[in-house]
């Protein structure tokens, strides 16, 4: 009962710091992108293939306010993790099972003391 506790918990947790406290998250580059744009590479910066996603560069397509944006496609993104590491947990386990291994026969494995 404890680990349910213990994965409601965290849900909630990963949800509010998606969907809420990332509206926080500093808007200034990052050390790579900061280093990028004083050497002078961001120049030779080109949009990547997913750019026109749906959740491209963090935030929904089509919501124009960029704080229920990025909020959105942060719970999008908990959401489709949880989904993609449940099922491939649910898998392994399921694959995983069958019959448990015979215990050794009293005394086998065992040697006996002559004193």
């Amino acid at each position: 009962m404890r680990t349910k506790y213990f994965f409601a918990g965290f849900l909630i947790v990963s949800l509010v710091l998606a969907g809420i406290v990332s509206h926080y998250a500093s808007s200034s580059p990052d050390g790579l992108e900061k280093v990028a744009a004083d050497k002078g590479i961001a120049a030779q910066e080109e949009e990547h293939a997913l750019a026109g996603s749906p959740l491209g560069d963090y935030g929904v397509e089509g919501v124009d306010d960029g704080r229920l944006s990025g909020g959105l496609a942060g719970l999008i993104g908990v959401g489709l993790t949880l989904a993609a590491g449940g099922g491939l947990f649910w898998a392994i386990r399921r694959r995983g099972g069958g019959e448990p291994d015979a215990e050794p026969a009293a005394g086998a494995g065992t040697a006996a003391r002559t004193d």
